[in-house]
C-alpha cells in the first residue's frame, strides 16, 4: 500500500495508506498468497512416462511384491521452539518455549524420510539428525525393510521404489545407485527404482 500511495503521489494524486486499502477493498482485491500450480517444464513424453510408471507400479503389486515411494520432508530445527498443535495440560501450565526460533538456539536439525508402502497403504518415517544424503535415504529403506518389510513380504524377490528426480534420491548421483547396490546385496532383494519425470513431486506421507 505504501508503493502504491507512492506512486499516486508521484503522478499527483495524493493520498494516504488507508485510503488505498479502501480503494482495493472496494475493486475486490484482498492480501493473498502465491498459489504453486505452474508446472516448470513440459515433455511431450511426460503421459507415456506416467504410464510406464504406472503399468511397473502395478506389475509388481499383481505379483505380490512390495512397491514403496520415498521423498524427504521438510526438515525442522530442534529445540524449544514454538510449533503448531496443541497438546492436553492442566489449566495454567503450557508449555514453555522461546520467543523466537534463531537457528543458533537449535541443538540439530531433523530430517524426516517418508516410505509409504503402496500395497498395504502404510507410512514409515525414519528422522535423522545428519544430511539428507543418498547414505541417509538407503538406511531410511534398509530399516524399513529390516522393521517392517521382510515381516510383511517374506517371500518377496523383488523390491520397486518410486522416488522424485533429485535430492539423495537423485536418478544421476552415484552415491544412491552405489548404496542401493550394498542393500540389494544384504537383503537378496532385485531393487528397481522408478524416478518421477522432471518437474513432478512424489507425495508420499503429505
Amino acid at each position: 500500500m505504501r508503493r502504491l500511495a507512492d506512486e499516486l503521489a508521484a503522478q499527483g494524486r495524493k493520498v494516504g495508506r488507508d485510503t488505498v486499502a479502501a480503494l482495493l477493498k472496494a475493486a475486490g482485491f484482498s492480501l493473498r498468497g502465491n498459489a504453486r500450480v505452474l508446472a516448470g517444464s513440459h515433455h511431450p513424453d511426460r503421459d507415456a512416462q506416467f504410464q510406464h510408471l504406472n503399468a511397473t507400479v502395478a506389475d509388481f503389486l499383481t505379483a505380490g511384491y512390495p512397491v514403496i515411494s520415498v521423498n524427504t520432508k521438510k526438515k525442522e530445527q530442534i529445540g524449544l521452539f514454538a510449533r503448531p498443535g496443541r497438546e492436553w495440560a492442566p489449566p495454567g501450565a503450557p508449555v514453555k518455549v522461546l520467543d523466537h526460533d534463531f537457528p543458533s538456539h537449535a541443538t540439530g536439525t531433523a530430517i524426516p524420510y517418508g516410505i509409504y508402502d503402496l500395497g498395504r497403504n502404510t507410512g514409515f518415517v525414519v528422522v535423522g539428525t545428519d544430511h539428507d544424503t543418498a547414505a541417509f535415504a538407503v538406511a531410511g529403506l534398509r530399516r524399513w525393510w529390516t522393521e517392517e518389510g521382510r515381516t510383511a513380504y517374506p517371500h518377496a524377490k523383488r523390491l520397486l521404489i518410486t522416488a522424485d528426480g533429485g535430492g539423495s534420491n537423485s536418478s544421476r548421483a552415484k552415491a544412491c545407485k552405489a548404496n542401493l547396490a550394498v542393500l540389494a546385496t544384504e537383503t537378496g532383494l532385485e531393487i528397481s527404482v522408478c524416478h518421477l519425470p522432471p518437474g513432478t513431486q512424489c507425495r508420499c506421507l503429505s
